[in-house]
């Protein structure tokens, strides 16, 4: 092992980790905002006004319904960029918009690869990426999470979640496949996921994996998220930056 990967590897003595596996939408990247402005961008030059929040709402709230599809076997497993796109289809004619042409509605698709990440993401990453390993494992397909780190200057060991394992959270392989894929035990990784998201939290842990909930009050609207996860959790953090100090980086 060289001397920069031992660096990275020498991981947290305290919980015993030497890799941080990171949920992405909420907890790393604002996909409210980005995905609202996006939509005005592409849809307002064309003539619609919509409340655009709402809409970012809409069409977040088809993403568990879609994968669920594909977790309990009704379809086979699909890249996010597909359902995403599906779930677009079902959302905008909900807000009156019809007949938009191919490559915009394709540009619009692609909203959740231009997502801005909280401001603490690039601050905490420059910290953590000296003691441990990185990887986002995510329900987004390998293509979106490469278009997030370069968009947002941050950087990432390997490309982990759902592609590689064939299906989404918290389906236990998406979890092992990622622990397996960098050659460490389930133990010696560390699952991060936004306070609200409490599948990560049980799924992570069933399958060995330590825990961290971030607190991210404002995921869902200003205050509209918890900031402290419903189940148990090996570290609880304010934001990135507490989860370094924590973890000792």
């Amino acid at each position: 092992m060289s001397d920069a990967m031992a660096g990275k590897t020498a991981g947290s003595y305290k919980f015993g980790v030497k890799a941080l596996f990171f949920d992405v939408f909420g907890t790393l990247v604002d996909w409210r905002t980005g995905v609202a402005r996006e939509a005005e961008t592409h849809l307002k030059p064309r003539g619609y006004t919509l409340d655009w929040l709402a809409f970012a709402d809409a069409w977040r709230a088809e993403y568990q319904p879609s994968m669920e599809q594909v977790r309990s076997g009704q379809v086979s497993y699909a890249k996010l960029d597909i359902l995403h796109r599906k779930s677009l289809d079902l959302v905008l004619p909900r807000f009156n918009v019809r007949d938009l042409p191919e490559d915009v509605a394709h540009s619009l698709n692609l909203a959740w690869h231009r997502l801005d990440g909280w401001p603490d993401l690039r601050p905490a990453f420059i910290r953590l990426e000296q003691r441990f390993l990185m990887a986002p494992v995510s329900n987004g397909n390998i293509a979106l999470m490469v278009d997030l780190a370069r968009r947002n200057t941050v950087h990432f060991d390997a490309i982990l979640g759902a592609d590689i394992a064939g299906d989404f959270k918290p389906k236990p392989q998406v979890f092992l496949a990622a622990a397996e894929a960098i050659g460490l035990a389930p133990s010696a990784c560390m699952m991060v996921f936004a306070a609200s998201h409490t599948t990560d939290a049980i799924g992570a842990a069933a399958c060995g994996l330590r825990t961290a909930s971030i607190a991210r009050p404002d995921e869902f609207g200003m205050g509209k998220s918890a900031t402290v996860c419903e189940v148990p959790v090996d570290v609880a953090a304010q934001d990135l930056n507490d989860l370094a100090d924590k973890l000792g980086a």
